[in-house]
């Protein structure tokens, strides 16, 4: 049973139908209005699940403030009403966070439903640390933002998570190329849940070629999930092991040194490689 005045803010399944709860689908049922970011999209969910379309109200970007007003009338009149977006858990890059805010200025309860997120689901399968991480949702358009805002998190510690659009996915790697360096380890899941789901990951110079090789690797909904950056102390890397890297590095190419000297004495292959590249930086500044 749902409540009076009150706002549910409702997760709906990424991809896979089968994913909703039951407690969702309660919750839509029994609504007096369902405020949806497209009112198409919410209309196909509802008639799959046989549930009464003629409550929804298009809550979006461009009428969130204006339609706010509306909804929180309905509330205070005693109205329940469920907030959905297209897929996943509203507010999570989608409307809403102005019609929570002004609910909670007026002591109208919200309850939020556990449920399905695009950004969650892609961590927990991306086999990075997950104990600390930050969601930073769309990278800029424009190459410049997108360039500033890599740079602001070159030294963040924390996983990264972001959602890509598919025609900048390849200019988007292309730019992490560029400020974290190829070696930066990147995971990139597509169509979480859906029947074409993948989930690849490598070093982001990997990665792009990856992608690359095949068009359809570069199509529908995705999540880039990168590696947070390490600091680098050379302490923390076995004498013995920066010996074996000089050695090979005279012979063999950096990214081929640095993989055999991590097979070796089973350290870090991209804490050597970011060392290498280090030590050679000094040596050039130091000229």
């Amino acid at each position: 049973m749902v409540t009076a005045s009150t706002l549910y803010v409702v997760p709906t399944p990424i991809g896979n139908l089968d994913d909703i709860t039951y407690r969702a689908l309660e919750v839509l049922k029994n609504v007096d209005v369902i405020a949806a970011e497209d009112t198409r999209n919410t209309r196909q969910l509802l008639k799959h699940f046989a549930i009464n379309t003629q409550r929804l109200s298009a809550f979006h970007d461009h009428n969130e403030k204006q339609k706010t007003d509306y909804l929180l009338k309905k509330l205070q009149d005693g109205q329940s009403i469920a907030l959905v977006s297209d897929a996943g858990t509203p507010l999570i890059n989608d409307p809403g966070y102005y019609l929570v805010r002004r609910c909670r200025e007026s002591a109208i309860r919200v309850i939020p439903l556990p449920g399905a997120c695009a950004a969650i689901t892609a961590l927990s399968a991306a086999g990075v640390a997950s104990n600390r991480f930050c969601y930073e949702g769309f990278l800029p358009a424009k190459k410049k933002g997108r360039q500033d805002t890599l740079q602001s998190l070159l030294e963040e510690p924390r996983t990264l998570i972001f959602f890509e659009a598919p025609h900048r996915l390849i200019e988007s790697l292309q730019d992490m190329i560029s400020v974290f360096g190829a070696q930066r380890y990147v995971v990139l899941a597509r169509e979480l849940t859906k029947k074409w789901e993948s989930i690849y990951g490598a070093p982001v110079g990997e990665l792009l070629d990856w992608v690359q090789q095949n068009e359809y690797r570069q199509r529908g909904e995705m999540v880039l999930i990168v590696e947070g950056y390490q600091a680098l102390f050379d302490d923390a890397l076995p004498k013995v092991a920066l010996h074996t890297l000089a050695l090979l590095r005279q012979t063999l190419p950096l990214k081929t040194a640095a993989k055999l000297t991590a097979e070796i004495h089973n350290v870090n292959k991209n804490s050597l490689y970011r060392h290498a590249l280090n030590s050679k930086q000094d040596q050039i500044n130091g000229s």
